[in-house]
This record gives structure tokens, C-alpha cells and sequence, in this order.
């Protein structure tokens, strides 16, 4: 295995510093944490971290201009700028609820944007 990273762990507040060697397919946790979770989230974050993305859209003809929005599944994180340039250029027209999906399958990753209030018209 090639890299070597620290990762702190947020599982909880004792926020370990976990030492992880990673080749990207496999991974190992050579010290830090201090429980099971810990080496969980270290091995989920060295293979496969991803984060779940909240922003906001435009809204036409809504009583305000904008609306919140989050994904509705963890995002893979290496599409992150992909998926906020997709969200930067999209417009919603009012009204919008809130839970309504505004981007379906967002980037083509099979993960939605779901508006997280609602926009009455103005």
C-alpha cells in the first residue's frame, strides 16, 4: 500500500487522529483510533469519502429569491464542483415545496437535489 493518511475521525467529540494506509482499493488503520466506529469511518473515508451537499438555487417569481436544497444521498466526493457548477445554473420556478425534488439525478449519479423549504409565489 502506497499512502499514508491522518484522518480525524467525527464519529463522535474525542475526534481521534487515525493513521490510514491506502492504495485506493484496500486500506489499513495503523493507530489512533480508539473504538470499532472510528476504524469504520476511517477505512469509509480512505476507499469511498463522501459528503452530503447542501446549497441553494434560484428561484423565479417566488417570495424569496432563493431556495435551500440538499442531496439526497451522500455524495461521492470527487463530484462535488461537478454538481454545485449543475446546481449554480439552474433556475426553479416558484412555488416549491419543500422535499420536492429540483434536480433529478444530479450529474447522473443517481442521487437527487431536494429543495429543504418551501418558496410560495410571490
Amino acid at each position: 500500500m502506497k499512502n499514508e493518511k491522518e484522518i480525524t475521525c467525527i464519529v463522535c467529540p474525542v475526534g481521534c487522529k487515525i493513521l490510514v494506509k491506502s492504495d485506493g482499493k484496500k486500506a489499513e488503520v495503523l493507530s489512533g483510533e480508539k473504538c470499532k466506529k472510528g476504524i469504520d469511518y476511517a477505512m469509509h473515508e480512505a476507499l469511498d469519502p463522501r459528503r452530503m451537499l447542501t446549497s441553494s438555487i434560484l428561484v423565479e417569481g417566488g417570495e424569496w429569491p432563493l431556495v435551500s436544497v440538499k442531496s439526497s444521498k451522500s455524495i461521492p466526493k470527487e463530484w462535488i464542483f461537478d454538481i454545485l457548477e449543475e446546481i449554480k445554473k439552474t433556475i426553479v420556478k416558484a412555488p416549491i415545496k419543500s422535499g420536492q425534488i429540483v434536480i433529478k439525478n444530479v450529474s447522473g449519479i443517481g442521487i437527487d437535489i431536494v429543495a429543504t423549504k418551501t418558496v410560495h409565489k410571490s
